[in-house]
């Protein structure tokens, strides 16, 4: 997995800063060597994908798909788990390699809530306190919840970060939206707002950040102590430096540390193509999805930007 060093305090981070900028946890994306890009534009905390905490724990194999280094930091590995005992485990190998642990109580997909994970523990309280109490038992890493905003009643989200909070999580990231709705549909800041004014952790807000004034409209409406973007930072990561677009020496450091580190050719195309997506035309756009290997797209990034990549 990697570097094995505690190399920062989240909970100093939330002290010592007012207003903290986050990435979220990203299915293929959020890895190492874009975590890393995100250090040098503002983020001060970065997400794994979310991981399969009874896989991570029984499988060599899969433990290798999480590696973290030195510059990495603070990174916090987010766990999907129905089992206290599977998390605890999970949470105690991953421990020496992370900065913090999260339980993702929001993830929307349907084969996820069927597995009884995600967000099927928005209105089972009850599980996330076994499992919170578990993972605190377990280890010394600080421990969160990322949730989201009950279906059908606002009460369910507050009794469930109440109960997190009896149990000693160190803080809580709320998504403004239900599971049902559309990442396309307005956050509910009044839900974000009640979380916050419900607990004494620091409270992350998620949905809807793709620029500063995003972020400066959900701290108003909310009062949190830290901003979560997805979309947002794929598109753009340095929105949260002030850039209204992807900037060229960003698409650079983040081609260079993907083929460093042996980042698969489409997950590079595709993050590519997230960060571009502005900066092309239709027809070069047209043209560069059909780019099918690294040289191709080294190539054409040299020939239209510039970029200068190391093979």
């Amino acid at each position: 997995m990697g570097y094995s060093g505690r190399r920062q305090s989240l909970l100093q981070l939330f002290e010592d800063k007012p207003r903290v900028n986050v990435c979220a946890p990203m299915v293929r994306y959020s890895k190492g060597a874009f975590r890393e890009v995100l250090r040098d534009y503002n983020v001060d905390i970065a997400y794994t994908p979310m991981i399969l905490a009874d896989v991570f724990k029984s499988s060599e194999f899969a433990r290798q798909d999480y590696t973290t280094n030195d510059k990495d930091c603070p990174v916090v590995v987010q766990f999907a788990a129905h089992d206290p005992v599977d998390l605890a485990h999970a949470a105690q190998i991953v421990a020496p390699f992370a900065d913090g642990i999260d339980l993702n109580c929001g993830c929307p997909q349907k084969w996820a809530y069927k597995e009884k994970i995600g967000a099927y523990l928005s209105d089972r309280p009850e599980i996330v306190h076994e499992m919170v109490r578990a993972v605190k038992a377990a280890v010394n890493t600080p421990c969160s919840v990322k949730i989201r905003k009950h279906p059908t009643d606002p009460r369910q989200t507050i009794e469930l970060v109440r109960r997190a909070q009896m149990m000693g999580v160190d803080w809580i990231t709320v998504h403004g939206r239900t599971r049902h709705q559309k990442s396309t549909e307005p956050v509910d800041y009044e839900i974000i707002r009640l979380v916050k004014e419900t607990v004494d952790v620091p409270v992350l807000a998620n949905g809807g950040i793709f620029n500063v004034a995003d972020a400066e409209i959900m701290y108003e409406k909310t009062g949190v102590d830290g901003v979560m973007s997805a979309r947002g930072l794929l598109q753009n990561p340095a929105l949260f430096a002030g850039y209204k677009h992807t900037p060229l020496d960003c698409v650079e450091k983040y081609v260079n540390r993907a083929l460093a580190y042996g980042t698969p050719t489409s997950i590079l195309h595709h993050h590519l193509m997230y960060m571009m997506e502005s900066q092309m035309s239709s027809v070069e756009r047209r043209s560069f999805n059909c780019l099918s290997s690294v040289p191709a797209i080294v190539d054409h990034l040299e020939q239209y930007y510039n970029i200068r990549c190391t093979l």
